[in-house]
């Protein structure tokens, strides 16, 4: 008849795949779902909190700014976010991420109305000082 060999091999009865890695391929599969559902959620988060907060207008000057720039290998581009540091008349500070073309406008050492929304940046008006 036939030399085909019957022995299950590696896969066993029916090309069935070994428990250890059924058990490992599960736990990969939680752990990317439950990471991509942990993003989507706190994202979620943050947007309705912001969304809750009143909207704030204060007198502030601005004490830092800082670029963070990741990403960037490859094929791929780099992606840069915009952060400035506010500090208000009673001493506490804010960093809000700042669009780049409202960033480029702010100085350190502005003092001026700051507006925000949670951790929202909405606008800064610098007052003129003589």
């Amino acid at each position: 008849m036939s030399d085909f060999n019957m022995d299950p091999g590696f896969f066993g009865a029916m090309g069935e795949l070994p428990l250890f890695f059924k058990l490992f391929m599960g736990t990969v599969f939680i752990l990317v779902v439950g990471g991509f559902l942990h993003v989507i959620v706190r994202g979620l988060w943050v947007w309705s909190k912001n969304n809750a907060s009143d909207l704030v207008t204060t007198v502030a000057t601005v004490r830092d700014k800082r670029i963070h720039v990741w990403g960037g290998s490859g094929e791929s581009s780099a992606n840069t976010e915009h952060y400035v540091t506010f500090e208000m008349d009673d001493q506490s500070r804010i960093e809000l991420p700042v669009r780049e073309d409202k960033y480029g406008l702010i100085v350190v050492g502005d003092r001026g109305e700051l507006t925000h929304q949670g951790t929202r940046f909405k606008e800064f008006h610098r007052s003129i000082q003589s």
